[in-house]
């Protein structure tokens, strides 16, 4: 199977242009997108390449690894050349052109008659060519089993709206829909079929059912929706969508202008059938990335480009796939061809300050996520991503600012949360001011009193200044209660402990949590202090060896070297109570 043997190797929070229900995406986790593609006795080694085509085949598969795809679709087109009856090879071609955007792919495609990735191509390459009957029985012929069982229904529902019959399509899909599990996505698609086929109200109908199995905000929706309802004499609900989606989520609120709820209202986000093809392709990608298929989830987004060329949602997958496989400039680069008028613009210039601070270019990113801020003046996010940056690169007093303006935007349009305030408190702490720290810890906790980590958090830093430990004692059982396998509370809670001199469960409680984290350094090192305070001196120099071993902060390596060297000089417990 092609899929399978291309060594992609396998993470930004991506937006996804459909919310899927939890029901399908366990049936997309247990199955790949099509099974049993590969022609003939199954996929080969690179041993089977014949020598004239080896060295490019080679050239050509590590490309493929990178993502290269310009390179990978010119090594493995040059093997091909030099043996073009090697099936692997043209198998590996053929990927590699589908990957490129390269319009060859579909000649390749026609020498693998066996091969369910070309079928697919082939028969996208028939609905844009309007041969309807030939897309639908090319699509029927994809096997019914995987995850492909879903995938399928909907594409030759697509092929038969795009001849026409409305009716037979949304018969087709009927079934699925009165099936819980599925019901969202293929009511939505359902919805679409029904607008193109001029059945507005029942597209309404269908629309409804979608948009109550919707688990998450979500802007595709809303898009699509609100001409549905316009079209069905329902205005007013259309532009409602707009906001029901945008309350609470800042990203999408960014990407909602008046243009966009009027361009919405007044066309149609899916106005043919081939781009309805493309819109099930890139929804059903986005579920398999959210479940570890990123290659199957790129993959997926070409074959929609191919439908639909300059489709932001696709190229938005495409770049979160990237991303995932560690391909951040492949990524930026596939951002990077995201229309400036497009909706999503806005999206997708955050992705890429995050991209850009991944790859080193802080200063670049900092000055995008600035400029988003000033053009979007009430927008949340532009601001907030820009303290998490700054935070992370160890700017503590510019990440605090960042965070107090993330904050009084968020209060300005009610959708204040406990994350902001545990961010900002993190920020300020590190930037050594206290009292203002403890202050955002206690109102993330009065908006979220059992978040673990705000618990966590705060408990700890109590601890560390010998502080309030009764209290932070009984916070930190709370949060082990509500997240029982997280080392980082069992340590916080075993510091707790050693501190307040119960050394038995102390010690029991953070060999919990070297079990649990045990390539922690901190963790290490406090496990190695309960051992010296109980006498276990050989054990607890070999837990301050092994954290030293473990690459620790830089301020923290000096400190471990010095208790080796001379051990405790103080009981933790002892210098709690100064």
């Amino acid at each position: 199977m092609l899929w399978k043997s291309l060594a992609m190797p396998p993470t930004l929070h991506c937006m996804m242009p459909f919310s899927l229900e939890p029901g399908l995406r366990a049936v997309l986790l247990t199955a790949a997108l099509l099974a049993g593609c590969a022609a003939g006795d199954g996929p080969r080694t690179a041993g089977d390449a014949p020598r004239g085509a080896f060295g490019p085949y080679l050239a050509g598969r590590f490309a493929s690894s990178e993502a290269d795809s310009a390179m990978a679709a010119a090594q493995l087109g040059e093997a091909l050349r030099q043996d073009p009856d090697q099936i692997e090879v043209l198998q590996q071609a053929f990927g590699a052109a589908v990957m490129n955007g390269q319009s060859d792919a579909t000649r390749l495609a026609r020498r693998l008659p066996e091969d369910q990735l070309a079928n697919l191509l082939l028969a996208g390459a028939d609905a844009q060519a309007g041969r309807w009957d030939r897309t639908e029985q090319r699509l029927r012929s994809l096997p019914r089993r995987g995850s492909a069982q879903l995938l399928q229904p909907l594409l030759v529902a697509w092929a038969q709206a795009g001849r026409g019959d409305t009716a037979q399509a949304l018969a087709l899909l009927r079934p699925f829909i009165e099936d819980g599990r599925l019901r969202g996505v293929i009511a939505l698609h359902a919805a679409m079929i029904a607008d193109l086929g001029g059945q507005p109200q029942d597209a309404a109908r269908y629309l409804r059912l979608a948009i109550a199995d919707t688990q998450e905000p979500n802007l595709r929706l809303a898009q699509i929706g609100a001409g549905i309802l316009a079209r069905a004499g329902q205005e007013a609900q259309g532009v409602r969508l707009f906001d029901v989606m945008a309350r609470g989520n800042d990203d999408i609120a960014m990407a909602v202008t008046p243009a966009l709820r009027q361009k919405a209202l007044q066309g149609r986000a899916v106005a043919s059938a081939t781009e309805g093809m493309a819109e099930a392709q890139v929804a059903f990608g986005a579920a398999l990335r959210s479940q570890g298929g990123p290659d199957l989830a790129l993959m997926l987004s070409r074959l929609a480009l191919r439908l639909r060329p300059d489709f932001a949602p696709a190229l938005l997958l495409a770049a979160d796939s990237l991303a995932d496989q560690k391909h951040t400039d492949r990524a930026l680069a596939m951002l990077e061809t995201v229309p400036e008028r497009d909706p999503l613009a806005p999206l997708v210039a955050l992705r890429r300050a995050s991209l850009l601070d991944a790859m080193g270019r802080t200063a670049e990113a900092e000055a995008l996520l600035r400029h988003l801020a000033q053009s979007h003046p009430q927008a949340v996010q532009p601001v907030a991503q820009l303290g998490d940056m700054l935070r992370t690169r160890g700017r503590f007093g510019e990440a605090s600012a960042a965070y107090g303006e993330a904050l009084a935007r968020a209060r300005a349009d009610g959708s204040v949360g406990w994350p902001l305030y545990y961010a900002q408190g993190i920020a300020m702490e590190r930037d050594g001011r206290w009292t203002e720290a403890e202050a955002s810890f206690r109102r993330a906790l009065a908006l979220a009193p059992d978040q673990p980590s705000v618990l966590n958090y705060l408990a700890y830093s109590w601890a560390e200044r010998g502080e309030r430990l009764p209290e932070a004692k009984r916070m930190l059982e709370r949060a082990a209660a509500l997240r029982p396998q997280d080392g980082n509370i069992a340590d916080s809670l075993g510091w707790v402990l050693l501190r307040q001199g119960d050394l038995p469960k102390a010690v029991q409680t953070l060999e919990r949590a070297v079990e649990l984290e045990s390539r922690n350094s901190t963790i290490n090192e406090h496990l190695g202090d309960a051992y010296w305070a109980v006498g276990r001196r050989t054990e607890a120099r070999y837990q301050w060896r092994r954290a030293l071993d473990l690459a620790p902060a830089s301020e923290d390596g000096p400190r471990l070297s010095a208790k080796l060297r001379d051990g405790l000089q103080t009981s933790p417990a002892a210098s709690a109570m100064r």
